[in-house]
């Protein structure tokens, strides 16, 4: 059964960094595009970053300059990197990947992570 796990969210001062993780577990033949999504509280959902398998990148106008996103496909990980965040970064965060497994291919969601900027 393929999974997404994300960890590395929590309570950030602005200004400051957090780097979020998220790894695919399973029977993985190939993962696609991976990303990461936020929804704050009483928003949509909406994307932040995506990478694709070649490792192009797209970021939301709202964190272009700030937050990178990478993956290391040796470990079927993506991560964010966030710096100077503010506190309307404030969401939980949630992990997405395109992942073929051994019999189909499907969209997958992480469990999220809560990132917190306050001071």
């Amino acid at each position: 059964q393929v999974q997404l796990v994300g960890s590395g969210g929590g309570l950030v001062q602005p200004g400051g960094s957090l780097r979020l993780s998220c790894a695919a577990s399973g029977i993985i033949k190939s993962i696609g595009a991976m990303g990461w999504y936020r929804q704050a509280p009483g928003k949509e959902r909406e994307l932040v970053a995506v990478v694709t398998s070649s490792g192009m990148t797209n970021y939301a106008d709202s964190v272009k300059g700030r937050f990178t996103i990478s993956r290391d496909n040796s470990r079927n990980t993506v991560y964010l990197q966030m710096n100077s965040v503010k506190p309307e970064d404030t969401a939980i965060y949630y992990c997405n990947a395109d992942i073929r497994s051994l019999y189909s291919r499907n969209n997958y969601w992480g469990q999220g992570t809560q990132v917190t900027v306050s001071s």
